[in-house]
């Protein structure tokens, strides 16, 4: 079963884009420290170099992508990369696709990105028919924000990786979807100071900030537009960034396992860093580890 084993995951850019051997490394350490999953950013191109490296680097975890566009490999191509992925590792891999950006997708193919649900229903519609190994319903998520976008997620696939949502966002999505498995991201930091901590908060959420389909989604969930203009009020980097030590942290990212998600990926930032940092704060992880299994 590729479905993580237990709440809670670690969700890290780094995996995806920093050097192999430190990704590898990383996540063979995250196993250690009892995380039930990693999850890797699609990023662009193909990853599934990156995927079958970390599948062999660790024996337990899932390996899980969030999320792989679905305009980076035909779903012929993905097919394909499903079936070279060896049979043991690939029951550990859980295969995350979503609709990525606009500002992304158009920028290396102008006017590409368009009616991306129906794109989505489609690219599943081909990704059935192929009956790849690795592809069917209960072993795919899908990143999905809106209502529409839930519902093909609970219709097409075993459930739902939102990001940067909110616990109310969580328990809406499971009040409308009932047993679908649900994965949302929460970004944490493991620093007390509110000064400090919205300061690195800002810097990793200012890409986010530009992007409709995020601006969008913050408005459904109940912030103004002001909430999102000059790097983003207070009440919105408190919603999306928990911060504090271990226990509040964990005590931030588990109400969206009492709102009712399944599994929580947290995607741990350095204080000192931003988005394009990629790290991977492997001594934090180890600091706040001890609190997920308390």
């Amino acid at each position: 079963m590729s479905l993580p084993a237990s709440p809670w995951g670690a969700w890290a850019t780094g995996l995806r884009v920093r050097p192999s051997g430190e990704a590898c490394s990383a996540a063979r350490a995250l196993e250690e420290m009892g995380v039930s999953a990693v999850w890797m950013t699609g990023g662009t191109g193909d990853p599934f170099r990156r995927i079958a490296a970390l599948l062999e680097a660790t024996s337990t975890v899932t390996v899980a992508t969030g999320i792989l566009s679905i305009w980076e490999l035909t779903p012929a191509e993905l097919a394909a990369r499903l079936a070279a992925l060896p049979a043991q590792g690939r029951s550990r891999f859980l295969l995350g696709l979503g609709v990525s950006h606009q500002q992304l997708v158009d920028h290396r193919t102008p006017g590409r990105y368009e009616r991306p649900l129906t794109r989505m229903r489609e690219f599943l519609d081909e990704l059935d028919r192929t009956q790849a190994p690795g592809s069917r319903r209960q072993e795919r998520v899908l990143a999905a924000l809106g209502p529409k976008m839930l519902d093909l997620a609970a219709t097409r696939a075993t459930g739902a990786h939102p990001y940067l949502t909110t616990p109310a966002h969580t328990r809406a999505a499971r009040s409308r979807h009932g047993d679908a498995f649900l994965a949302p991201t929460q970004m944490a930091l493991l620093l007390p100071d509110p000064g400090r901590a919205r300061q690195a908060a800002r810097r990793y959420l200012a890409p986010y900030l530009a992007q409709p389909n995020y601006r969008n989604s913050w408005l459904r969930q109940g912030f103004t537009p002001a909430d999102l203009d000059n790097g983003g009020s207070d009440r919105l980097v408190d919603a999306l960034v928990a911060w504090g030590d271990p226990a509040q942290v964990v005590r931030r990212a588990g109400a969206h396992l009492e709102a009712g998600a399944d599994h929580v990926c947290v995607q741990l930032l350095d204080p000192e860093g931003s988005w394009s940092d990629h790290a991977i704060p492997l001594d934090a992880w180890r600091e706040l580890a001890g609190a997920l299994t308390t």
